[in-house]
């Protein structure tokens, strides 16, 4: 910092908040740490009784605090999202459509283990919508040594640290098992539930049969459909051990390849994950996708929608936070399931 003449101040950036008192009417900053006084700023900052000003004084190899942040910007931003103004040293980006958001969490961590910066995201694989902030950018001091930065984007590389997929499956062909349900002994509950779940990402049921609890006729209804050519298939119920649960079975004899039948997440431990060989997915969906607020289907179904493949290692690191509370109010996403 140097100390100088406010008339002097025009360029010179603030190292400093300087509050302005109007009795009666605020009390509040009037400009900001790192602002960079305007030939009109003087008047009013004489007027607040300020004859002399700490400035920042540049020195070569260092960088202001704006500067920095827009640096940091530019190793995250990807295509689907737009930067805020930088503001106080601090940068925002904001979605241009809902998708799936994405972050590469080692490089984050990575780029957070160099000193003097940061950069905060959202979880990554979560639904976004449109104007949901996504990530923030700034430095911890005024300013910083360009050798710091270079070296945080030495460890970024080329590919932005974040990513945002709009919504790419548009249809789906809905099996709904259970000899039950098929003879209209009880109503259809798990329909309803799920159209209401697949609308939130722009997914419609196009398909729906009823084959009860025959193997046989469950796989020939989900090769049907993906013969019509849905982006996404559908078993719902008969997803236990119980002799009379037949949609895994009726899965694996589609010749889908089975990603992973059980998942380590509760509720929805005996989900099934599989993929056809020209990669649509073939889900088998447990009886509490029906009745629970929020279950393993809830967090899969954003990467299964923007047509993003599931590795077996992701869905079993699900393990961790894959625990619902069952809260008496559910909050979900707003909670740490699936976290």
């Amino acid at each position: 910092m140097k100390l100088i003449d406010t008339r002097d101040a025009v360029g010179h950036v603030l190292c400093h908040d300087l509050t302005q008192i109007i009795p009666g009417v605020t009390k509040d900053a009037r400009f900001r740490k790192g602002h960079i006084v305007a030939p009109e700023d003087i008047p009013v900052l004489l007027s607040m009784g300020k004859e002399h000003l700490y400035v920042w004084e540049k020195e070569p190899g260092t960088l202001h605090e704006d500067e920095a942040a827009e640096r940091l910007r530019i190793l995250c931003q990807n295509e689907h999202m737009h930067p805020t103004p930088v503001k106080e040293g601090k940068i925002e980006l904001i979605a241009d459509c809902d998708g799936l958001f994405r972050v590469d969490v080692e490089r984050l961590n990575a780029l957070n283990d160099v000193e003097e910066l940061m950069i905060a995201t959202r979880h990554t694989n979560t639904a976004v919508h449109q104007g949901d902030k996504l990530a923030g950018t700034r430095i911890i001091p005024l300013v910083i040594r360009e050798e710091v930065l270079q070296a945080a984007e030495a460890r970024a590389g080329e590919e932005p640290l974040l990513s945002l997929t709009p919504w790419k499956l548009k249809t789906c062909g809905l099996i709904t098992t259970g000899s039950e349900v098929a003879k209209g002994l009880i109503a259809d509950a798990f329909t309803p539930v799920i159209v209401d779940k697949l609308a939130a990402y722009g997914i419609t049921v196009t398909e729906h049969c009823l084959p009860g609890d025959d193997r046989a006729a469950i796989t020939a209804a989900a090769l049907d459909f993906h013969a019509k050519g849905v982006d996404l298939v559908l078993c719902t119920g008969g997803m236990s051990v119980d002799p009379d649960d037949r949609t895994p079975g009726a899965i694996k004899d589609t010749g889908a390849e089975i990603i992973s039948y059980g998942a380590p997440v509760l509720p929805g431990a005996m989900f099934l994950l599989a993929y056809f060989a020209d990669g649509t997915p073939i889900l088998g969906l447990p009886g509490c996708v029906m009745y629970a607020k929020a279950t393993i289907f809830d967090l899969v179904l954003p990467r299964i929608a923007a047509g993003v493949p599931i590795s077996r290692r992701e869905l079993k690191a699900l393990g961790h936070g894959g625990l619902c509370l069952g809260c008496h109010e559910c909050h979900y996403p707003v909670c740490p399931f699936g976290k």
